[in-house]
């Protein structure tokens, strides 16, 4: 590991986007840290600190935000905006036509896609951030501070346009210098801020189990819950590393004098093929109800009845529907992601097959019947990372930040990275060999 380091900071590429990206996270968390106009700071700070992060319905976006969301600064929606836009255009792409037919052209209609997630992602940023301004305005941002009907001092027209336009330019931002790390940086540029917005939570909500807990003065919940996400994160890199090899076989052709192909390859298919996309899919779709069961107000039976038991993570109905709602992501993303015809065909097209599998329909069948069977193990893990440890570590007082979905997020994303500055060392030590 020291050696890998050691090489990156030597190659003259890699260092200059390690440093790049270094640079755009400094910004990134420096813009975490400016109030928007119109925001009486003081009054902010008061609420944060005697309210636990652990409760509200906006615990979700306050963690992908890392922790900008309740300081109400110009990055309060974080890169969330942006996800939303990418899963709903990913959505319409099965179902409208025109959509799919860009997704086949190639790089030209993937940049046309990503214009619209684009334009999408501002105005979902217009419609939170007003909710966010409306939610801090009425004081219902912090129930329980007598600060928060204080928080926004101007009430005029004028003075919510600009702070709506303020975070909506703050969300334009971010997505703007994600997508700067994605090309000029290291890694994926969304899943690194994504990553940051996480891990500058952790050591505060660490510190914060430490505090609540009365047992051995703290010490031995603080004990135990990094026991419990050290072997967390084994298991994620276990799973997230596990894949099922399917061999495939090529003919051997001969052409003139010479003979080609002859090789055979496997397609490898991972146990967990979509990735963290259900658990923010299930995490996105549990936060509208709550949502909309806040602005309704607390009269009406059916958001009292969301309110006691939708918005509490270790409550048996959030458990159980939260559950479901990850493992039908799961094999709804796989089957959006991953097509067996379209695999089976190319690999027919390329004179290749299947050992013991005849070439075409019943390859296709064949890579639907694995993929199916390795996506059940998949979504059940998915679901109870996400929820056996918040179960669990909510008797020690953890706050939002101490999740299986968290160190999911975490653990996926420092491997993706870490692949990917590693196939660029090994690219530069054969540079000179390809020349």
């Amino acid at each position: 590991m020291l050696n890998a380091l050691t090489h990156v900071f030597k190659t003259p590429e890699l260092r200059k986007r390690l440093l790049f990206t270094l640079g755009i996270i400094v910004l990134f968390r420096l813009g975490s840290h400016v109030p928007i106009p119109g925001v009486n700071y003081q009054n902010v700070q008061a609420c944060v600190d005697s309210v636990s992060e652990s409760g509200g319905i906006l615990g979700l976006v306050n963690l992908f935000s890392g922790g900008a969301l309740l300081q109400i600064t110009i990055f309060a929606l974080g890169i969330l905006p942006y996800i939303t836009a990418s899963i709903i255009i990913q959505l319409l792409t099965v179902v409208i036509p025109r959509l799919e037919a860009l997704k086949k052209e190639g790089p030209s209609g993937q940049a046309k896609i990503t214009q619209y997630s684009r334009y999408l992602t501002v105005a979902l940023a217009v419609l939170q951030g007003t909710g966010l301004v409306a939610t801090a305005r009425s004081g219902a941002l912090f129930p329980n501070c007598r600060e928060a009907s204080q928080i926004v001092s101007e009430r005029s027209v004028f003075a919510t346009v600009v702070m709506v336009v303020t975070i909506t330019a703050g969300t334009a931002c971010v997505m703007w210098l994600g997508e700067l790390i994605t090309e000029r940086g290291v890694g994926n540029g969304m899943s690194m801020l994504i990553f940051l917005s996480i891990a500058s939570t952790l050591p505060g909500a660490l510190w914060a189990v430490k505090q609540e807990s009365t047992i051995a003065g703290g010490w031995l919940a603080f004990i135990v819950v990094l026991l419990v996400g050290f072997a967390m994160v084994c298991l994620v890199v276990f799973v997230e590393q596990a894949q099922r090899r399917i061999p495939v076989q090529y003919a051997k052709r001969m052409i003139g004098r010479k003979a080609y192909g002859g090789t055979s390859t496997y397609i490898p298919v991972k146990v967990n093929q979509a990735g963290v996309i259900p658990v923010i899919f299930a995490s996105s779709l549990l936060y509208i109800p709550a949502l909309i069961a806040q602005f309704a107000g607390s009269g009406s039976g059916w958001s009292t009845w969301i309110n006691n038991n939708l918005t509490r993570g270790n409550h048996p109905y959030y458990v159980a529907v939260y559950f479901l709602l990850i493992v039908f992501f799961a094999f709804f993303y796989v089957s959006i992601t991953f097509n067996p015809e379209e695999i089976a065909g190319n690999i027919k097209q390329a004179g290749g097959f299947v050992p013991g599998i005849r070439a075409g329909k019943a390859t296709a069948e064949y890579l639907g019947y694995v993929l199916n069977r390795l996506t059940w193990p998949g979504s059940i893990y998915l679901g109870l990372i996400a929820l056996v440890p918040t179960v669990a570590l909510g008797n020690f007082g953890s706050s939002n930040q101490l999740t299986g979905t968290s160190i999911l997020i975490i653990v996926s994303v420092g491997l993706e990275t870490v692949k990917q500055i590693s196939s660029k060392i090994e690219q530069h030590r054969y540079e000179g060999f390809l020349r």
